[in-house]
């Protein structure tokens, strides 16, 4: 049977020259508005390391940049779940310090020795540790924070250049945060400061939270690792956490103490797999197919500079970084393949269903057998 239907109607007008042009100018002034609350935030209260106040801060700056480009309610759409998801992280996250599986104290360490003959950390602390920071842990110090910041602003990156690659990424940043929560709720290790502070028979019975862990030293220099023989007669014989002291090179002695602060609430058992690799590493691998060749250095310079910083400072050994960029690695790979067997055919299918019209207002013939 053939028929006729008529085409489906034009799409509506885009605004006009003079409506387009207003909302430009208020977009410019909403994100000249939210760069002036962001100054005063940071004056006030520090840099934003709680999770939940820096998404609010960043869907703020997107509801900004949205204008005249987007629909507001998008954000709200696209941000509430995925702020939701990693807030029920944070409450399992808690929830997973009560479980008493005993602590992996020296595997770690065994690994490293085992693979590189002496442990990183305490290698690195004997021939680069000063009695003060240098001026290079300066920048040590800002890899180490950038951690609670960069995935999230890339994040918003992401979602203002393509809602459906955001939504990619959003898969990734969760499926790496939980699986991260499943290794360290099943096998909590401790980092090598808390491995310097306590001795082997202070913790035979792999306790979570033993009071050597918050004593500044062990009662046996060095404690599990031993004690070190530092190039600087003046650094102290015995691997210590210093990630927060190149803050005070800047004399921002308030940001290191809101670290130490942080630091303390955590959970201090979470050192496998090391998330702050393996999230690190993930935006290397996740921006890898969509930046230029030029620019790809530095996408791998990032997390190599973050397992330096994390290996040097004692908040893990190379192990737990390993053990982290494999999990990115698995993700990405899963995520990938997902994305090619099951959404890209299953969008193809939907879009063959769909029989496009043209927009030039003619009639479209339509035969049927």
């Amino acid at each position: 049977m053939t028929g006729t239907v008529p085409a489906a109607p034009s799409p509506a007008p885009a605004d006009t020259p003079r409506t387009a042009h207003d909302l430009t100018r208020i977009r410019r002034w909403a994100i000249i508005a939210w760069a002036v609350l962001m100054v005063v935030e940071l004056s006030v209260h520090g840099l934003a390391f709680d999770r939940t106040r820096l998404i609010i801060l960043l869907c703020l700056g997107l509801i900004a940049a949205c204008i005249g480009r987007h629909r507001t309610m998008s954000v709200i759409l696209d941000w509430a779940p995925f702020a939701v998801i990693l807030l029920l992280y944070d409450w399992t996250r808690n929830a997973a310090q009560t479980i008493n599986f005993p602590v992996q104290w020296t595997l770690a360490p065994e690994v490293d020795k085992a693979i590189f003959g002496v442990v990183p950390t305490a290698w690195l602390q004997e021939h680069l540790k000063h009695p003060e920071a240098a001026w290079w842990e300066v920048i040590v110090g800002l890899v180490y924070m950038s951690y609670f910041i960069a995935p999230y602003a890339v994040a918003a990156w992401l979602w203002l250049k393509n809602r459906m690659v955001w939504r990619r990424f959003a898969a990734c940043f969760i499926a790496v945060s939980f699986l991260g929560l499943i290794g360290y709720t099943f096998v909590p290790a401790a980092p090598p400061w808390a491995a310097a502070r306590c001795t082997a028979e202070e913790v035979v019975d792999q306790p979570h939270e033993d009071a050597c862990m918050v004593e500044p030293e062990a009662t046996e220099p060095g404690g599990i690792l031993g004690p070190i023989d530092p190039v600087d007669d003046g650094a102290e014989p015995y691997v210590e956490r210093i990630s927060s002291r190149g803050w005070d090179v800047l004399n921002i002695h308030v940001a290191a103490s809101l670290i130490e602060i942080g630091q303390g609430k955590s959970n201090l058992v979470a050192a496998i797999p090391s998330l702050h690799a393996a999230l690190t590493m993930l935006l290397a691998m996740f921006l890898w197919p969509r930046t230029d060749r030029r620019w790809r250095p530095l996408l791998l310079l990032y997390p190599f500079a973050m397992a330096f910083s994390l290996v040097f400072t004692a908040e893990h050994y190379v192990f737990d970084i390993l053990l982290g960029w494999a999990l990115s690695a698995v993700v990405v790979w899963a995520v990938n393949l997902i994305d090619r067997k099951v959404v890209q055919p299953r969008n193809a299918r939907r879009a063959a269903r769909v029989e496009p019209f043209p927009a030039t207002g003619e009639v479209v013939n339509v035969t049927e057998g």
